[in-house]
């Protein structure tokens, strides 16, 4: 059998994603790409990859799979995830490779409070490009593995048969978490449809995400944003982070697998800085609103990534440990040696 990955979990929604096809939205193609572009780029970045390598997207729940190379390394970025490995379910945690041998089972575990995670595997998601990327754009069957989620029973295929003969890498410090960290917006383009009344409701008020949320677009609980002008304008350019409000009042926050126009009213943009920050928070987690300025943006999104280039050339390389044969050990009947501690 070819190098590659035996989907035995496919958890909730995982899907091949890169950093996207940029480039084609003239004519109704999405960006696409990674939710959080910056675990996207860590992750490959630990499994010795380019930053824009394919990798696999896990959404809410991890899946699972049972390794075909000769050996691969894998590595997983992002916060609140890890690594369960072979039967007894050894742990590593996020921010570090690891190389497994062949037949070896490997799941990939999510916690309550994170979202999504990125499994990178040296050498790449063997897929051919669309447009010039391998991301998934389910909505049009675009991309990545058939243009669609994983299944159990898929052969996911890998570029490499053989991980490199090197020591793994692992951060010097684990990613911070973002959960609380308030989302930073440029307001408008059409902040002049809304009420005053609206603006400080979308800046001083808390809202949840609720269950109709996908790679498309979040839709927001809580208070109804009031326009002053109507819902109904001209479609126009949608960007990724673009928060449109329907005629119901509920606002919307945009994502990676956006339409590439809309005719609902913008009331704000979320920053390039924190388009990652918003792609971890899942349904029933809040968020808040802080209106910041172009130039501010700007300067954000440089020093993020300043941040991700000292994260990277900060890596550290680590011995990967021998893991406890359980098997050996049961054969070497080893508990027939226990005694009492009373005695």
């Amino acid at each position: 059998m070819s190098a590659g990955l035996k989907v035995l979990a496919p958890g909730l929604h995982t899907t091949v994603q890169d950093l996207g096809r940029p480039g084609y939205q003239a004519i109704g193609v999405p960006v696409s790409g990674a939710l959080d572009g910056i675990s996207l780029r860590l992750a490959n970045a630990l499994a010795g990859n380019p930053p824009g390598t394919p990798t696999l997207e896990v959404l809410i729940s991890g899946p699972a799979f049972e390794v075909t190379a000769d050996t691969a390394r894998v590595a997983l970025a992002g916060t609140g995830s890890s690594l369960a490995i072979g039967a007894e379910k050894a742990r590593i945690g996020t921010g570090q490779s690891v190389t497994l041998p062949h037949g070896e089972i490997v799941e990939v575990v999510v916690d309550r409070e994170s979202a999504c995670c990125y499994l990178a595997v040296e050498g790449g998601i063997n897929v051919p490009p669309v447009l010039g990327s391998a991301s998934t754009y389910v909505r049009a069957a675009l991309g990545g593995l058939g243009g669609r989620a994983l299944r159990r029973g898929d052969f996911v295929p890998l570029a490499a048969a053989r991980a490199t003969e090197r020591a793994e890498l692992r951060l010097a410090s684990p990613m911070p978490a973002t959960g609380d960290q308030p989302i930073r917006v440029v307001l408008g383009p059409q902040q002049e449809y809304f009420t005053d009344a609206a603006i400080v409701a979308l800046l001083d008020a808390e809202f949840r995400i609720s269950p109709s949320a996908d790679r498309m677009g979040m839709r927001l609980d809580g208070p109804l944003l009031e326009l002053r002008r109507g819902w109904d304008i001209v479609s126009d350019a949608i960007i990724t982070g673009t928060i449109q409000v329907p005629g119901a009042g509920q606002p919307i926050v945009l994502l990676a697998d956006h339409q590439t126009t809309g005719g609902y009213p913008k009331i704000a943009t979320v920053i390039s800085a924190d388009l990652p920050v918003v792609g971890r928070r899942r349904p029933g987690d809040t968020l808040r609103f802080i209106a910041i300025g172009v130039e501010g943006a700007e300067e954000l999104c440089r020093a993020e990534e300043r941040r991700l280039a000292d994260l990277v050339n900060a890596l550290e390389s680590v011995t990967q440990r021998p893991r406890i044969d359980l098997g050996s050990l049961y054969d070497g009947n080893l508990i027939s040696g226990v005694v009492s501690g009373l005695d």
